[in-house]
């Protein structure tokens, strides 16, 4: 409970971020959902420069939790075609990044300070960082772990920006391309936005994404849980006479 209490306390900012990186993506995807319903012509046929305001725009709401990545994938597979997966690709990069960027801003590394109070915590802290390439790939895989609140999280564990960019990129592409594809093929994108996991294939590809990040996050948070308390056995024994 005194640690609770002092969480709390001491970044109660950083927690509300959270809490709102979580929430907001529903209000979002809620209110565009309702506006290509009331337009649903509205991205058909835009030209370059329209099409480069769009992916912009997307980055944009991803960054800041106000759009679901998973919501972005399948409209702009229903809307562009396979023609606009690099603008896809592209806008979850600048998303990650500005991302990235904010929650540096926002936390000031006060989470990961606190941390540190407590030597298991803040070791283990950094036994994921030195782990941070399959930490980020493992948790991009999964569709259920927001896209936002992941970014601001990885950021205050103090991944490097170049990694944590490139990773990104590469752990999202697994999930981005079946939503992607399931745009491309869907006849009606409304339906597919309201309940992207239609059909058997679907449900199966789901659990597997999530499966595998689950289960390769289990052995990345054991192993630096292990290795976090190898680590201060060492040190007490260097201490002890």
């Amino acid at each position: 409970m005194a640690f609770l209490r002092a969480l709390f306390q001491k970044n109660f900012s950083t927690l509300l971020t959270m809490f709102l990186l979580v929430a907001v993506p529903l209000l979002g995807s809620t209110a565009v959902a309702a506006l290509l319903l009331r337009n649903q012509h509205l991205l058909e046929g835009l030209r370059w420069g329209p099409a480069l305001l769009y992916f912009a725009l997307t980055a944009v709401t991803m960054a800041f939790a106000l759009t679901p990545t998973t919501f972005v994938a399948i409209a702009t597979g229903y809307y562009f075609g396979w023609a606009g997966l690099p603008g896809m690709v592209a806008a979850y990069a600048v998303a990650a990044a500005i991302g990235y960027e904010l929650a540096l801003r926002l936390d000031h590394g006060k989470l990961r300070q606190f941390l540190h109070l407590f030597p298991k915590a803040g070791g283990v802290v950094d036994q994921l960082q030195s782990q941070s390439w399959s930490l980020i790939v493992l948790t991009r895989l999964s569709p259920v772990l927001p896209f936002a609140l992941m970014t601001f999280v990885l950021a205050m564990v103090g991944v490097p920006r170049r990694r944590f960019l490139a990773a990104s990129v590469l752990g999202m592409l697994p999930r981005s391309l079946f939503f992607y594809w399931l745009g491309t093929e869907a006849s009606d994108v409304l339906a597919l936005l309201r309940d992207p996991d239609q059909g058997a294939l679907s449900k199966l590809v789901l659990v597997g994404l999530v499966a595998a990040s689950l289960f390769g996050l289990f052995f990345v948070f054991n192993r630096a849980l292990k290795r976090s308390l190898q680590a201060n056995a060492a040190t007490d024994a260097k201490i002890l006479p």
